[in-house]
């Protein structure tokens, strides 16, 4: 059901997270060499999984809470992903050969903006349902 407004920002997650992965340089290492998201095995594997969670959310639309509940996890997953570059990007400079931040690391931010996004969306519909069904 892509005609649903949360699913559009599922979508959008999805894109974002996916190509930005590819293409958006997470920092730039004192050697000059941008680092991306594909040559770190493990930043790679959170983002692949939050696309993946975000795509499985999008085929369960039928059952709205549990949509809600696997959007909480992926807003998790995101924070902790958040963390983990924060803690990176604040770390004394030698010992992670991190010289200049890139514009990858505010992926996270992106996403779960969407997420918090399609979870209120989430709500509404529920809440609509809810009030269809008291009609009945």
């Amino acid at each position: 059901m892509i005609q649903r407004i949360q699913s559009v920002y599922l979508f959008l997650i999805i894109t974002v997270v996916a190509l930005g992965s590819y293409f958006l340089s997470l920092w730039t290492n004192e050697s000059g060499e941008s680092v991306y998201a594909i040559d770190r095995l493990y930043i790679f594997g959170a983002f692949s999984v939050s696309s993946i969670l975000a795509l499985v959310t999008i085929f369960l639309y039928k059952n709205r809470k549990l949509q809600f509940v696997v959007n909480r996890l992926n807003i998790i997953l995101n924070f902790i992903l958040l963390g983990f570059f924060v803690y990176w990007s604040l770390m004394v400079p030698g010992e992670m050969q991190i010289s200049e931040n890139g514009i990858g690391m505010f992926l996270p931010i992106i996403s779960i903006v969407l997420l918090v996004m399609a979870n209120k969306a989430i709500k509404k519909d529920e809440a609509l349902v809810k009030s269809v069904d008291r009609l009945r």
